[in-house]
């Protein structure tokens, strides 16, 4: 006579309350921690052994993705950013939570709550409902947030520029403060700077710009250089300083730079570009055009931004400090959107090169605060924030190199190179031979010798 042993899991004994219960509780866990295992055990196997299949193929990219960012970063996070890369992301995320949904209320069928014992069946029923938020909730977000950052990042990085490597061992980005209104003729750029990044070590030098600086020099062989070989002077605007050649460039000299627009920048900030060589010595690879405007909602995003206010500033007012709205107070502060956009911006009762400073601090502080944990908590909001921010020519297909240089540059203090009195620089009459030299040693500090012993 032949026996058959039947399996407790997809033949149970239906009238064994506590062994339904045990039953019940074993297929839900495995179910969340093994999709798939469930049905292949005790219902559908082609369902589980598809169930399994997904779930393993998931685990398998997964540590794949693991292992190529612990050997190749750069080139795992140039993937990750890719937008074909983001797009397959989502697409599978949600091919996931479909296939999770229907694996779990599969096994909410299989689990038979009618015969688990009576206290146990809310219990059960809860748990499940609970593990299917956790794994379907999961990979809906994900989905949802991989579209968020496909379409951050086409907005932010869709300019047509190419990759290009760095010189000197630098890459060296000009950082613009836009500052329109409806009493100007255009943009003048309110902030300029230049962001200077080791292409190995991701060390940070931040160089303030002067924006009334006057007489600046274009590159060698740039369209404005040609035009004006004498220093930026006897201009078609109003005033010749360092911020106005935007201006020009824009409402004067546009068929200067044709291909422009194509390359995901403007005549302007071309013209900018070629003036920050000039005054630096500095090839300058990239731009990133901020927009104060919004950018109070980057701040927000984040949280606010914390500042140590070293001296009382006006909010609002004249020269004479009449029609004053309010005062930021010193000490140190979390300031929101409004007041960091004020505190960067507040021209009365201190200089224009103590305002440089407070930008420069504050584009410091907002660089050390986004931190993974602070960008993953907020990513919604940082990256609408950010589509209405930032304007860029970095190329995408750079983004993940710059990222990697980025976490470098997290471990290291940024230092700044202002172009200001304290470093005995005359923004009426510069001296740039000087600036560079200045420069120069900040980016290459010389290397200390040591004294030979007796």
């Amino acid at each position: 006579m032949t026996v058959y042993t039947a399996s407790p899991l997809r033949h149970p004994d239906l009238g064994a309350p506590a062994l339904m219960t045990r039953r019940a509780w074993w297929l839900v866990v495995l179910n969340f921690l093994i999709p798939g295992s469930t049905q292949v055990l005790a219902g559908n196997r082609r369902l589980g052994r598809l169930g399994l299949a997904a779930t393993l193929t998931l685990w398998l990219i997964a540590a794949l993705v693991i292992v190529a960012y612990s050997l190749w970063r750069t080139a795992t996070l140039s993937i990750i950013t890719n937008s074909f890369a983001l797009t397959a992301a989502q697409l599978l995320l949600v091919l996931y939570a479909v296939l999770w949904l229907v694996l779990t209320l599969d096994t909410l069928r299989l689990v038979r709550l009618i015969r688990a014992q009576p206290g146990s069946r809310f219990w059960i029923a809860a748990f499940t409902v609970i593990l299917l938020v956790l794994s379907v909730g999961t990979a809906t977000a994900g989905a949802y947030y991989a579209g968020v950052a496909r379409g951050t990042l086409n907005s932010i990085f869709g300019g047509g520029a190419a990759s290009v490597p760095p010189v000197d061992g630098r890459y060296n980005i000009l950082l613009l403060g836009g500052d329109a209104g409806p009493d100007r003729e255009g943009l003048r750029p309110d902030s300029l700077s230049v962001v200077s990044i080791d292409a190995d070590t991701g060390r940070v030098t931040m160089i303030g710009l002067p924006r009334d600086m006057r007489r600046v020099p274009f590159s060698a062989g740039s369209p404005m250089g040609e035009l004006y070989p004498n220093g930026f002077r006897n201009c078609d605007v109003s005033a010749c300083k360092l911020n106005a050649v935007y201006t020009e460039a824009e409402l004067r000299h546009q068929d200067l730079y044709p291909n422009a627009k194509s390359t995901g920048s403007t005549p302007g900030i071309e013209a900018t570009k070629e003036a920050a060589e000039g005054i630096t010595g500095l090839t300058i690879q990239y731009y990133a055009l901020i927009d104060m405007q919004g950018f109070s909602d980057l701040i927000d995003a984040l949280g606010g931004v914390d500042i140590n206010v070293k001296e009382r500033l006006p909010i609002g007012g004249n020269e004479r400090l009449v029609g004053v709205d309010e005062w930021i107070e010193p000490g140190v502060q979390t300031l929101n959107g409004y007041y960091a956009q004020w505190y960067a911006r507040s021209r009365h009762s201190t200089s224009d090169f103590d305002r440089m400073e407070r930008q420069r601090e504050l584009q410091t502080a907002i660089l050390q605060q986004f931190t993974p944990a602070n960008v993953l908590t907020k990513f919604q909001a940082i990256a609408q924030a950010g589509t209405q921010v930032v304007k860029t020519d970095v190329p995408q297909d750079m983004l993940g190199y710059f990222t990697n240089l980025a976490m470098k540059s997290k471990e290291q203090p940024i230092t700044s190179v202002e172009l200001t009195p304290a470093n005995s620089i005359d923004q009426d009459d510069p001296d740039f031979e000087a600036i560079r030299a200045l420069i120069r040693a900040d980016l290459d500090p010389p290397i200390p010798t040591e004294t030979p012993t007796d």
